[in-house]
């Protein structure tokens, strides 16, 4: 060999050696910033407007509500010393001012609970939300919880009792009845309840840290691009991890895919991340190099209608467009067979889920038939007609840039074309879809997404036909689709209050029998989240439920 040969392995083995060792340097380097990849961006940071996971994903770091469901999806305290119980004294019954069984149940708080200026998060803050939600002109959900909870008294500056119009099964939960700053916002919200949607501190003053009670604080946004959080130096429980995370919003998975395969991404978010397909895909390419964990979970995937609109109002061409798609088809080959068909609303993972619910599977025939008898014959481009020559088509929505729900609904516009049915597509931002179109019930036709629930929630707030938007309640309430059905009022009403597991399961199975008739609402399946972690992160678990798993980021670690 020559001497230059021999000179120039010696140079390369060297600079190897050198490479190894300053990975192997950075490697030892403590990791002191995370950066995560989420699909859509907040339309709000506020706690109560606007039901959107990544609102609900970002506020798991920066707020911790009163109770909250665990990952063993068990209801524990948060911001509270112990759950209330009618054991414990916690709760009692009593007899409402009208004379119907009533509940009077107390919380305490805990005497750490900081905002992130240092003041004490206290029964005043929420006194605040109280306020707030019973006046209804403002807009805050859930509306029926500040209906059934008609006095508040607050004890101290950390205990508090609500007394409930009825007694239900879940009074121990308070949801989304969270602390507001009262000496940030309260002024903001007197000044004119209605125009509050738009003054409050969580969009004008997102980064002052007096909005944030949890490990975290935001510190900076970037609308539509991400959020950057940093340690929350008021917080008094277990240290977080990191110094600062980066929540960076990359709509189309595409991109975020290859934005994590760049290291431009440590992480991806199960809640609002890769689909599962994609995500198995990337898994088969990558390796060892990427935790990947596929988490089923109570996330429902659904077509919202508007029921307003004659065509949809007809429970046959509802039951047609079910029978139309073969969902357990698109499952199998969009989705690797991970994802589980619906029937209902109510999950197979649910201890309330009825399997004999009544069924639509993939039936062409019938869909054809049923179309025949409501009136809509087909034309000769193959759209059905009816006899005034109105077209069976509606437009049909999702989130831009999910490559998974995009695809779903090319594959579902064709089937239904099949059947004579036509649906344009049209899709928004997320933020902009849930953030205006549907919460403002401003889509005309169908709109493709997910709701994420808690164990055995009651859906009041996307049933009832008291929770569809209008002006006039400062657009609360989740029923974008316009559903009136009093029988499922009714059973709405009776879910609650019945603290009978037994007697409450006759009724869950009433529940999903009516729905499954009436199809306010098109049930898809049942989603499987992918979570994917870089290999040096521990401690995340997934919920596979309305609580995110940021709610726990003090638990995570680097290896």
């Amino acid at each position: 060999m020559h001497c230059r040969s021999m000179l120039t392995l010696a140079l390369l083995g060297a600079a190897a050696v050198a490479q190894a060792q300053a990975q192997a340097q950075a490697q030892a380097q403590p990791r002191d910033s995370l950066t995560i990849g989420i699909s859509q961006y907040p339309s709000t940071f506020h706690p109560n407007f606007d039901a959107m996971a990544a609102k609900s994903y970002v506020l798991g770091f920066t707020r911790r509500p009163v109770t909250a469901y665990g990952p063993d999806w068990q209801l524990g305290c948060m911001t509270c010393e112990t759950l209330p119980s009618l054991e414990n004294g916690g709760a009692v019954r009593e007899t409402t001012p009208e004379g119907k069984p009533g509940l009077r149940v107390t919380w305490r708080l805990r005497e750490d609970a900081r905002w992130g200026d240092g003041t004490r998060v206290t029964t005043a803050d929420l006194r605040f939300a109280y306020d707030a939600g019973r006046e209804a002109t403002t807009g805050l959900g859930p509306a029926e919880f500040f209906r059934s909870a008609y006095e508040m008294i607050v004890e101290d500056a950390r205990s508090f009792t609500l007394r409930f119009d009825k007694v239900t099964f879940d009074f121990a939960s308070l949801g989304d009845f969270q602390p507001l700053p009262t000496h940030v916002d309260r002024a903001r919200w007197e000044a004119d309840p209605r125009a509050y949607r738009n003054r409050t501190a969580y969009d004008t003053e997102t980064a002052n840290p007096a909005l944030w009670s949890g490990p975290y604080r935001i510190t900076a946004v970037q609308p539509g691009a991400g959020v950057t959080l940093e340690r929350n130096a008021a917080w008094r429980g277990a240290a977080p991890a990191f110094r600062r995370i980066q929540i960076r919003t990359v709509e189309n998975t595409a991109a975020m895919e290859a934005q994590l395969l760049a290291g431009q991404l440590d992480m991806i978010a199960g809640e609002l991340g890769l689909p599962v397909e994609q995500a198995a895909a990337l898994e088969r390419r990558s390796g060892q190099r990427f935790r990947i964990e596929y988490k089923p979970g109570l996330i429902y995937e659904h077509l919202d209608l508007r029921l307003d609109t004659p065509m949809l109002a007809d429970r046959r061409v509802r039951q047609a467009m079910l029978l139309a798609i073969d969902r357990a088809q698109i499952v199998a080959r969009l989705f690797e067979g991970r994802q589980v068909v619906a029937r209902t609303g109510v999950n197979p993972l649910d201890p309330m889920h009825d399997p004999a619910a009544p069924d639509w599977p993939f039936d062409a025939a019938r869909a054809g038939a049923l179309l025949d008898a409501a009136g809509w014959r087909p034309g000769p481009d193959g759209i059905r007609r009816n006899a005034a020559g109105e077209r069976l088509s509606f437009e049909f929505m999702t989130t831009a840039g999910n490559r998974a729900r995009e695809s779903v609904q090319q594959v579902m516009a064709a089937m239904w074309k099949q059947a004579g049915i036509e649906a344009r597509i049209r899709n928004e931002p997320p933020r902009v879809l849930f953030g205006e179109t549907l919460s403002r019930r401003r889509f005309t036709g169908a709109a493709l997404f997910a709701w994420i629930s808690a164990p055995e929630n009651v859906p009041r707030s996307t049933l009832h036909s008291q929770e569809i938007p209008t002006e006039a309640r400062n657009w609360s309430g989740q029923n974008y689709g316009g559903y009136r059905n009093p029988a499922m009022d009714a059973l709405l009403e009776a879910l609650p209050q019945e603290l009978d597991r037994d007697k409450r399961r006759l009724l869950w199975s009433r529940f999903q029998t009516l729905f499954a008739e009436d199809l306010p609402e098109l049930p898809l399946w049942f989603r499987a989240d992918a979570h994917i972690w870089p290999r040096w992160l521990e401690g995340v678990r997934p919920t596979g439920h309305l609580n995110p798993t940021s709610l726990w980021v003090e638990e995570w670690r680097v290896r």
